[in-house]
């Protein structure tokens, strides 16, 4: 059967590699990229329906999320893959520098997750996967990323409490927690580093899909660690 797939951040490394996995699966998949991106699509990603986006604009996402819902009859996945990062001890680290994570990486989850999750609990049934990082799950990893490692801890909150709303029906919550993801950019930036250590997109998009499957059905509050060598 056809599942709908709702993916943030569809035109990023990441979220290519997962909407084109779902598709190849013949899912129906729903893309959001920014409002002024010119989106073009592979031949693999022919069939990705796209959503011209502001994810920090929450009435506008939860509308167009909504009108998703209204039209296809609900969301059975949703991947948010959508944040930022930025570099910064707690001496070079200012109020504003953390105010501008925490836009980019919980406000543009949490407008998503929010109304995807509602529709979710109401359905009994869903799968939501929630985006955090290394150094947002353990703070020793965060030397350097102040305001990133702080922002993204917010993700792990966020499902617990979302889990725990969820108890007694079929809505699970996972998050993600990939090592540095092997990307052209990455390579560009550490291009000394040790690429076979590193998390190939296309492994961690088969990683979201085999989750979703029904034999994961008693998976509860799942924190999928995706370290690779590293």
């Amino acid at each position: 059967m056809q599942r709908i797939v709702f993916v943030t951040g569809s035109s990023g490394n990441l979220g290519r590699a997962i909407t084109r996995k779902f598709l190849e699966a013949g899912d129906k998949v729903i893309g959001t990229v920014l409002p002024e991106e010119v989106y073009t699509p592979t031949e693999a990603e022919k069939m990705l329906e796209i959503r011209h986006v502001d994810l920090l604009n929450e009435l506008e996402t939860k509308e167009i999320i909504e009108n998703d819902i209204r039209e296809l009859g609900g969301i059975d996945i949703a991947v948010l893959t959508a944040g930022g990062f930025a570099m910064g001890d707690i001496a070079r680290t200012e109020t504003t520098d953390f105010y501008q994570q925490l836009k980019l990486n919980f406000e543009t989850t949490y407008n998503a997750a929010r109304p995807i999750f509602l529709e979710m609990l109401k359905k009994g049934k869903g799968h939501l996967f929630l985006t955090g990082s290394r150094p947002g799950l353990d703070m020793r990893n965060g030397g350097g990323m102040v305001a990133y490692s702080l922002t993204k801890s917010l993700i792990f909150r966020l499902s617990e409490l979302m889990n725990e709303e969820a108890k007694g029906t079929d809505v699970v919550v996972s998050v993600l927690v990939p090592s540095v993801i092997d990307t052209p950019q990455n390579r560009k930036s550490m291009p000394k580093a040790d690429f076979s250590t590193w998390m190939d997109p296309a492994s961690i998009a088969e990683i979201i899909f085999n989750y979703c499957s029904p034999s994961f059905t008693g998976l509860r509050e799942p924190v999928l660690k995706m370290y690779n060598k590293a």
